[in-house]
C-alpha cells in the first residue's frame, strides 16, 4: 500500500513542469525520493515509470559554483555527533517499509558542475547511512545516492542487483561520458562486484570497504546456528557488539599516552556510543526471521560475487581494515588483488570493520590522494584536480610536525621596491605565476613551501614532479605516504603540455629546471645548479603573460650528511642492474625540464643535529608584453640566464645570512619555543 506522502508527491510530479524552479525546489526538499522497486520493474521493461519517479538523468540540485576554492570546508573538521546520527537514523526509520529505494542525503548539498554519480551500497543492515560522516565531503564532488533496504523487505538478490542496474543503465544512457562510482561496504561490496561483472561495458570505479566476499571465513560463522535458539537473536547481537567494541576501545586506548583523560573519553564516546545508539534503534526492527533472511542474502551475495570475479574488468580499489573483528579483511584484500584484473588494496592499521563510520578516516581525501577522482573516461590531472581542503592541510601539518620542529623553515620574499621581508608578501596576488628555483636534497624545500602558500596566500602551488611520484609502484599499500600527499596537494607530472595548461588557467606553478638531478645530487654538489640549456619555460611564460619568481633554498647540509651517492651504488654491479631495471619504464623524454635520462636512486644519508632551512623568493619578473622572446632565441636565453643568476645569487645570500641567525641551532629554537609556545614563529636573521 502506497503511503500518503508518496501519493502526494506522485500527484505533484505529474502536474509540475521539470523546467520550472518550483519543481526543483520540491525535489530538493525530499529526504527520500520515491522508491525504485523490484516488483514495478518486473511488470514491464518500459523504463518510463522510473523516469517519472526519480530524476536520474540530472542532479537533484544544480550547483551554483563551477569550482571549489582552496581550503574549502569538507565537514571533517566539525564531525557530526551522536545526536545528529540518531536524528538521521530515526528519520530514515520512519520510511522503513516497502521495497528497496534510493535517497539523496540532504546534508550533501549541491555538487560541483559535472560531478560524477556515486552510488552507496550499504552493509547488511541496509540502512544506507554508512556515509553519514562523509555526506558533506562527498556531496561537494559527487552526486551521492544511497540505497536503503527496509528490514521488512524480502527482495531476493537478483531483484536488488536489477534495481541497481536500472539506475546504472539510465545514467549510462545519457551519454555524458562520466564514470559511475560504486561504493560498497561489507555486504554492499558483494553487490558492487556482481554489478561490475554483469556490466563490463559501463565505465565503473568500484570502491570496496571490507567487502564481505570472505563471509564464509568470518569469525562469527560457528555462532550462526545459535539463531535457532529462543534467544538466539540477542546472543548474536551481543557477540557482534563485543567484537566491534573491542576494536574501538583498543583504538582509543592506544592514544591514551598522547591525550589527556578528557580527550580520550571524548574519543571513546564518539567511536563507540554512536553505533550503540544506532543498534538501540534497530533492535525494535529485528527478529530472528529478519536476521536469518539477512544472513541468507549475505551468503548468496558473497557466493554470487566470488563466482564472477574473473569477469570484472572495472577498476577496483579495496580499503581493508587490519582491526576488522568480523571479517578477515586483510587476507581478503590480498586475495582480491590476485584474482581481479585491475585491483589495488590499501590497508588501514588502526581501523575496524565499520571504517567509514570511524573518526579519522577521511574518505573524500583518500579518494583524491589516490587519483581515483575523474569526470570523464580518462583522468585529467588538470581538470580533475580538486583543491586542498582544510582537513587536508590539517592532516599534512600533523604528519609533518616533526619535520617542522626539526628544520623550522624561515621564508622570505622580495617586494617590488627590492626590500626583503619575512613571509610571502612579495609574491604576486594574481596568477599566472611561475616559481623557478633550486632543489634541495630529496626535495626538502617543498615540504614547508606548499603548505605555507596555502596558509598565507590561499593559493595552491601546482608542483611539476618526476613521473615516479605518480607511477603505480605496487599493488597494495599500507596507509598513506609522501606520494599520496604529492598528488593531494596538486602536483602533476612534469611535461611541457601540463605547464602550458596550468599557466593558461592562471595557476601558481612550482618548477625545478634541475629536476631530480639536483634533488638526488652527488657528494660535494650541494647548491649547485644542473639546469638544461633550453629556455623553454621563459618562452611559455612570455606567451601566457606569466610572472617568473626566482627563488633559492638552503639548509640540507645542516640536516643530513651524505654517506653514499648514486656513483657509489652504481659501482656495485648487482645494485647497478637493479637500478637500471627500476628506472626502465619511468624515464622522461630527452630534455624534459632538466630530468634528462636521470636514474633515480636515493643516496645513503646520516642525520645531523638539525640546523635550519631557509627559502628566499626574489623580485617577480613580469613576462607580459615580451612576445619577442618567442622568436628571438638570444633574448629568451638572456632572460633565462638572468633567472638562473638570480637563483645562484640568492643561494649565496642565504648561506651568508644564516650565519647571523641566532636561532639556527635547534637548541636555541627549542628554548625559544619552550618559552613562547610551539605555535609561535621562531625569529631569524634580519634581512
Amino acid at each position: 500500500m502506497t503511503s500518503q506522502p508518496l501519493k502526494t508527491l506522485k500527484k505533484e510530479m505529474k502536474t509540475l513542469n521539470p523546467r520550472f524552479p518550483h519543481f526543483q525546489q520540491t525535489m530538493a526538499s525530499l529526504a527520500l525520493p520515491l522508491p525504485i522497486t523490484y516488483q514495478s520493474l518486473r511488470k514491464s521493461r518500459n523504463m518510463k515509470p522510473i523516469r517519472e519517479m526519480t530524476r536520474i538523468k540530472k542532479p537533484l540540485i544544480h550547483s551554483s559554483q563551477n569550482k571549489l576554492e582552496p581550503l574549502y570546508d569538507d565537514g571533517y573538521m566539525t564531525p557530526k555527533g551522536i545526536k545528529e546520527y540518531h536524528d538521521a537514523v530515526s528519520e530514515l526509520l520512519r520510511y522503513d517499509v516497502g521495497p528497496a529505494r534510493w535517497f539523496c542525503p540532504m546534508d550533501c548539498g549541491p555538487p560541483i558542475e559535472g560531478a560524477p554519480l556515486l552510488l552507496f551500497l550499504p552493509g547488511l543492515d541496509g540502512m544506507g547511512m554508512g556515509l553519514f560522516m562523509h555526506h558533506k565531503a562527498l556531496g561537494r564532488i559527487f552526486e551521492v545516492r544511497c540505497m536503503h533496504v527496509p528490514f521488512s523487505d524480502r527482495t531476493p538478490l537478483e531483484g536488488l542487483l536489477m534495481s541497481i542496474e536500472d539506475v546504472l543503465r539510465i545514467e549510462h544512457s545519457t551519454g555524458q561520458n562520466r564514470p559511475i562510482y560504486l561504493l560498497g561496504h561489507s555486504f554492499g561490496g558483494c553487490l558492487a562486484l556482481s554489478i561490475a561483472a554483469r556490466n563490463p561495458n559501463i565505465d565503473l570505479i568500484v570502491i570496496l570497504t571490507n567487502p564481505a566476499t570472505s563471509f564464509d571465513k568470518s569469525k562469527l560463522q560457528p555462532l550462526f546456528p545459535v539463531l535457532n535458539w529462543e534467544f538466539g537473536q540477542n546472543v548474536v547481537i551481543l557477540l557482534f557488539l563485543i567484537l566491534y567494541l573491542d576494536n574501538q576501545v583498543k583504538r582509543v586506548l592506544e592514544t591514551t599516552s598522547e591525550l589527556n583523560p578528557l580527550q580520550s573519553l571524548d574519543g571513546l564516546s564518539k567511536n563507540v556510543a554512536s553505533p550503540l545508539t544506532n543498534l538501540s534503534n534497530l533492535l525494535g526492527k529485528t527478529s530472528n526471521d529478519t536476521i536469518s533472511w539477512k544472513l541468507k542474502l549475505l551468503r548468496s551475495a558473497a557466493s554470487h560475487a566470488n563466482s564472477r570475479l574473473h569477469a570484472i574488468k572495472s577498476e577496483v580499489v579495496v580499503f581493508a581494515s587490519c582491526l576488522d573483528g568480523l571479517l578477515p579483511s586483510t587476507g581478503e584484500g590480498e586475495r582480491l588483488a590476485n584474482l581481479l584484473f585491475n585491483c589495488k588494496v590499501y590497508y588501514f592499521e588502526n581501523h575496524g570493520h565499520h571504517i567509514i563510520m570511524e573518526n579519522g578516516f577521511y574518505l573524500g581525501s583518500v579518494i583524491k590522494s589516490l587519483g581515483l577522482y575523474r569526470r570523464a573516461r580518462l583522468r585529467d590531472d588538470i581538470k580533475d584536480f580538486l583543491p586542498t581542503t582544510v582537513t587536508d592541510l590539517h592532516e599534512a601539518d600533523r604528519m609533518l610536525t616533526n619535520v617542522y620542529l626539526a628544520s623550522s623553515p624561515a621564508m622570505f620574499s622580495t617586494m617590488e621596491d627590492g626590500r626583503i621581508v619575512r613571509g610571502l608578501s612579495g609574491i604576486p596576488d594574481d596568477g599566472p605565476v611561475l616559481l623557478v628555483g633550486n632543489h634541495m636534497l630529496l626535495g626538502l624545500d617543498m615540504v614547508p613551501m606548499v603548505p605555507e602558500f596555502l596558509r598565507e596566500k590561499k593559493v595552491i602551488l601546482r608542483g611539476m614532479g618526476h613521473p615516479l611520484l605518480f607511477h603505480d609502484r605496487r599493488g597494495s599499500f599500507k596507509g598513506h605516504d609522501f606520494f599520496d600527499l604529492v598528488r593531494l596537494f596538486g602536483a602533476v607530472p612534469v611535461t611541457h603540455r601540463n605547464l602550458y595548461r596550468l599557466l593558461s588557467e592562471k595557476a601558481y606553478v612550482l618548477l625545478y629546471p634541475g629536476g631530480s638531478r639536483e634533488a638526488l645530487h652527488r657528494k660535494g654538489e650541494e647548491y649547485k645548479l644542473f639546469w638544461p640549456d633550453r629556455p623553454e619555460f621563459v618562452r611559455m611564460a612570455a606567451k601566457l603573460g606569466a610572472k617568473i619568481v626566482p627563488f633559492a633554498s638552503v639548509g640540507e647540509d645542516d640536516i643530513v650528511q651524505m654517506i653514499l651517492d648514486s656513483d657509489d651504488f652504481m659501482s656495485i654491479s648487482f645494485i647497478k642492474e637493479k637500478i637500471i631495471e627500476a628506472n626502465h619504464d619511468i624515464k622522461l623524454k630527452k630534455d624534459e625540464f632538466g630530468d634528462r635520462d636521470q636514474d633515480l636512486l636515493i643516496p645513503f644519508l646520516w642525520p645531523k643535529i638539525p640546523g635550519r632551512c631557509y627559502i628566499l623568493f626574489g623580485r617577480p619578473i613580469s613576462m607580459s608584453g615580451k612576445m619577442e622572446v618567442l622568436e628571438d632565441r638570444e633574448k629568451a636565453n638572456e632572460i633565462y640566464l638572468h633567472v638562473k643568476a638570480e637563483v645562484e645569487s640568492k643561494i649565496s645570500y642565504l648561506l651568508k645570512k644564516r650565519e647571523e641567525d641566532p636561532y639556527r641551532s635547534i637548541l636555541q629554537r627549542a628554548l625559544y619555543q619552550a618559552a613562547w609556545g610551539s605555535s609561535h614563529q621562531v625569529p631569524s636573521f634580519e634581512p
